[in-house]
């Protein structure tokens, strides 16, 4: 093939001299990418965090490309879980690697301390991105849902962009899709309803694009891409707006049965639900698969532009979710606050260097492990944080190694702060003060004393569930997930009084840890020692103390 340039006379002109000319040009911009690559030894992180997308009831479903880019192409993790069920506190989970004990936020408002004045003096500055920026290695940058009270004037504005981040494109308060506003670098950018331009998850996934586009190539990069999908109001894309017609909720044995062994706040749930909260759930469903499609095309996106600018083989790609979700699960129409698999339970999955593909790993882990497997990756070290989670990065690439399994733990920590109105709600003035989000037909989904702590255990011996809430009663509900996987019979009644004994006191234990001491071993490691002082009556109200906390 002739090579061509233009002499000062403006005419074509080949030569010899040219090509070599060329072959040069082509050798140096190779060394230097070279010489690039070498001053870049580090991975890049990619996060992708969908909102509200469960995994115990077909969340995933829809995300064919997801799946087949990130999951068949690296590792697959069954037993995740988060540390509360929850947006806002969740997501202070993921950021610092804490359980909510230790940040501090206990639900989605402003006095929750959800992105407040407090947080950001406290917690903003230990969460992971702000150490990876104190490092200096790494390039940052974040596009999305940050937290619920993100951009409240009472706690700085959209003007207030979170130490860690050298690129920031964070959305105003809770998901929406269109009519929105983003802080571009504390500035505020405004959104209409115009889908070619203000799609959110479409724009998000053109803000990730431009910013691989743009960034250096001397430094590695971090990037978080938080998208609204699936949460409400669950709006398509319009060239999906048709999609899954004729798909319902799954109708598990959980479904749409009375929770007669459980917390009173389940027992109270109507059923069989009235037809139009089953009409109402299952339409709520298919707008969420139908979320998920542009999803799914924003990690396609991502992936190709990686592989495409040679980044792919050197870069950690991770999906996962804030919290799960139901859909009519012992008659509860539709939301994320309850202490079971469909709402603790979420997708993980993850793609990088020395992750080989097609492998799915049963070691539990918590949504507090992110941060410290990001840093890790980072090649920062987590012991000099006070972080509550675990580095996964040796199982990600070893997932079969014997020494994975007999040292990783066998338990979690979850915590949740029910939230209820002062006064009655109007519709359902039986019901009393002390309920929220509550459905027409009186069913509500939270209220004050839906309150509890769980230990979840997943071990050879056991795979097991403990929960005590915070009440008069002091309730507990026990499950075996081996023999019971939908939770339909609370066991508390019926085990062996020595293994609730245990259970408590390890429920206690994490209730009051905090950084080495969240990874001391469980009730399931052969290195717990049991404490009969401690004993089950023995528990102190454990939302009591945080509170007071926060005052």
């Amino acid at each position: 093939m002739a090579l061509f340039v233009f002499n000062s006379a403006s005419k074509m002109v080949s030569s010899p001299f040219v090509i070599l000319h060329f072959i040069l040009i082509c050798v140096t911009l190779h060394c230097n990418n070279l010489a690039e690559a070498k001053m870049n030894p580090r991975a890049n992180i990619v996060l992708i965090l969908t909102d509200d997308l469960d995994v115990s009831i077909g969340g995933m479903i829809p995300l064919v490309k997801t799946k087949k880019l990130i999951g068949d192409a690296g590792i697959t993790f069954t037993n995740t879980f988060v540390a509360s069920p929850l947006c806002c506190p969740s997501r202070a989970s993921i950021l610092t690697g804490k359980y909510p004990h230790n940040h501090h936020v206990v639900n989605n408002t402003l006095e929750g301390n959800c992105s407040s004045t407090a947080w950001q003096k406290t917690q903003e500055p230990e969460t992971f991105p702000a150490f990876l920026q104190k490092q200096g290695t790494y390039q940052t940058f974040f596009a999305g849902k940050y937290l619920n009270e993100y951009g409240n004037k009472k706690a700085g504005g959209v003007e207030h962009v979170p130490p860690g981040w050298d690129h920031w494109f964070a959305l105003e308060r809770n998901s929406k899709y269109y009519n929105y506003t983003l802080s571009v670098n504390g500035r505020a950018q405004r959104h209409g309803q115009n889908y070619s331009e203000d799609y959110l998850t479409d724009v998000l996934a053109n803000i990730s694009i431009d910013f691989l586009e743009n960034k250096s190539n001397r430094r590695p990069f971090f990037m978080m891409v938080s998208t609204p999908a699936p949460h409400s109001p669950w709006t398509a894309a319009p060239q999906y707006e048709s999609s899954f017609p004729n798909t319902e909720a799954p109708r598990d044995p959980n479904f749409n049965i009375h929770g007669k062994d459980k917390h009173w706040l389940i027992r109270q749930a109507k059923t069989p639900m009235t037809n139009s909260s089953v009409e109402f759930l299952d339409n709520a469903y298919r707008k969420r698969w139908r979320t998920l499609l542009s999803v799914d095309d924003l990690v396609e996106k991502v992936v190709r532009k990686l592989e495409v600018r040679g980044e792919l083989s050197n870069t950690y790609v991770i999906f996962t979710s804030d919290n799960g979700y139901h859909t009519g699960q012992f008659s509860l129409p539709v939301d994320k606050r309850q202490l079971y698999e469909f709402d603790i339970r979420v997708p993980l999955l993850v793609r990088g260097p020395n992750i080989k593909p097609n492998q799915t790993s049963p070691l539990l882990i918590a949504n507090v492990d992110l941060g410290p497997t990001i840093l890790d990756i980072a090649g920062y070290n987590v012991n000099e944080t006070q972080m509550d989670g675990m580095s996964f990065l040796p199982i990600m690439v070893n997932p079969t190694s014997k020494g994975n399994s007999s040292t990783w733990r066998s338990d979690i920590l979850v915590e949740y702060e029910g939230e209820g109105s002062n006064t009655s709600d109007p519709a359902c003035p039986l019901l009393g003060p002390g309920v929220s989000e509550c459905f027409p037909d009186c069913v509500c989904e939270d209220s004050y004393n839906n309150t509890y702590a769980c230990v979840r255990t997943v071990a050879q011996a056991a795979n097991l569930q403990y929960c005590e809430f915070d009440d008069n009663e002091v309730f507990v509900e026990v499950y075996n997930l081996t023999a019971d996987p939908f939770q339909l019979s609370n066991i508390a009644k019926s085990i062996d009084q020595e293994v609730l004994e245990k259970m408590n006191h390890r429920l206690m234990m994490l209730q009051s840890c905090s950084g080495q001491s969240c990874r001391t071993p469980g009730v399931y490691d052969s290195q717990f020692r049991f404490d009969p002082r401690l004993m089950f009556s023995s528990l102190v109200p454990h939302r009591t103390k945080r509170r007071q906390t926060l005052k």
